[in-house]
């Protein structure tokens, strides 16, 4: 049988897939086939995924081989989650070498490394390291966690939105509807969308509403009912209050949908999630409960030939710094290839961290005392976490804190002398 049949029957197609800022290089061959074909796709999540159905549709779902380079963190991320593509990340160094080896010149250009990387996966593979899919409950998982964080985000866009917007004409609202992102808030907008409308309302009216929507303290509702009397309008310009008023109404009209999503995606993730082989693994780490707990899973995946240390969780997420260098100068900066969700999950994890670890706690202090800021010191202590969490996962061992707070006294850590002196 010729090597020919051998990629027919393996893979239904190579893909080289060049990432760029703007328009991004593709290079496609068909199993079997001699015809190249090459094309650019916009820079947009709704452009990549309607490639992907193209890709899917066009080989009858088989297995696609796709080469990109391993520094795009976010595109890997992305394309993860289809079962029939197989990654195939290529070291930014290979491609510079088969470069230079087949272009005298030497010269980076998009379409010619699609077609490189292409190549690559096609006569080269068996020296690269797939990026084998997770099985089908994690990348259940990873898709319900990362759709209720869109949702999360759009939430916050429109209570974000109507803070601004009772600013600027009914600002008393902010104090008596309580959380913007909650029923009773949307109801009393629904209701009452200007302090004229409000001060209009009954006494019993408004004792009714408060009594309904929760509020069991009494002398509280009185002092609201009180300051909704004496309260002064901000303004008196009828066309700013009857304009704002409207875009009020408009987006409270929303959010009792989005925060109903939000409830029927935590309600499957709560189901899936105690069911996955890997839940008492993540649901060990401190603080990371039934909303940090499958995002973690969704970032490590189910694979645990994936990563080979821990540095690559750290690089592929954007947690590890990127140090350039220019002649005698040299200059640290965030990564910015990396997915945004996978950085925000670890980032928001060891943030929250902070309140039910020690170490952690003293960890964060050191990087705040010496300097760094806020989000800065959080991301340091996230690099540490990944190592950890990295080490977790690969052995399929429970978090122990007690253990890792005997580890940093057994090494005369810093961290355990403060924590030492706190207790």
């Amino acid at each position: 049988m010729n090597n020919d049949m051998l990629d027919q029957n393996e893979y239904a197609a190579f893909v080289g897939l060049d990432w760029a800022d703007q328009q991004h290089a593709v290079c496609v061959q068909a199993a079997g086939h001699t015809k190249v074909e090459t094309y650019s796709l916009k820079q947009t999540a709704d452009a990549l995924a309607e490639w992907v159905i193209g890709l899917r549709s066009r080989f009858e779902g088989r297995k696609v081989a796709v080469a990109l380079e391993q520094s795009k963190g976010a595109l890997i991320y992305h394309l993860m989650s289809y079962d029939f593509l197989v990654l195939y990340p290529v070291n930014p160094l290979t491609l510079k070498q088969y470069r230079k080896a087949f272009r005298t010149s030497g010269a980076k250009d998009d379409p010619d490394d699609a077609r490189s990387l292409m190549e690559i996966v096609k006569l080269h593979r068996d020296r690269l390291r797939a990026w084998v899919p997770d099985d089908v409950e994690t990348r259940t998982l990873s898709m319900l966690v990362e759709s209720r964080r869109k949702i999360v985000n759009e939430r916050t866009r429109l209570t974000n939105r109507l803070t601004g917007l009772l600013k600027a004409y009914f600002p008393q609202a902010l104090e008596w509807v309580g959380e913007l992102a909650s029923l009773r808030a949307c109801d009393f907008l629904g209701k009452w969308p200007t302090l004229q409308a409000v001060q209009k309302a009954k006494r019993s009216e408004l004792l009714k509403f408060y009594h309904q929507h929760g509020c069991k303290n009494d002398e509280v509702i009185q002092e609201r009912i009180k300051q909704i009397r004496t309260a002064r309008p901000l303004t008196d310009d009828q066309a700013v209050i009857k304009a704002s008023a409207m875009m009020a109404r408009a987006i409270v009209s929303q959010l009792p949908c989005v925060m109903e999503a939000i409830k029927q995606f935590d309600q499957e993730i709560n189901h899936l999630f105690p069911e996955h082989p890997d839940h008492d693994l993540f649901d060990s780490f401190p603080g990371a409960g039934q909303v940090m707990g499958p995002r973690l899973l969704a970032a490590m995946g189910s694979d645990r030939s994936r990563f080979e240390t821990a540095e690559e969780v750290e690089r592929l997420s954007g947690i590890a710094p990127v140090t350039e260098r220019s002649g005698k100068s040299k200059w640290i900066h965030r990564r910015f290839a990396c997915s945004k969700f996978v950085r925000q999950t670890f980032h928001e994890f060891a943030k929250g961290s902070i309140i039910w670890s020690s170490w952690a706690r003293a960890y964060y202090d050191q990087q705040r005392q010496s300097g760094k800021k806020h989000h800065a010191a959080v991301r340091a202590l996230a690099y540490k976490w990944i190592r950890i969490i990295f080490h977790c996962w690969k052995e399929r061992e429970l978090y122990n804190e007690q253990r890792y707070l005997e580890a940093l006294r057994r090494r005369r850590s810093r961290l355990a002398v403060v924590i030492a002196d706190r207790s």
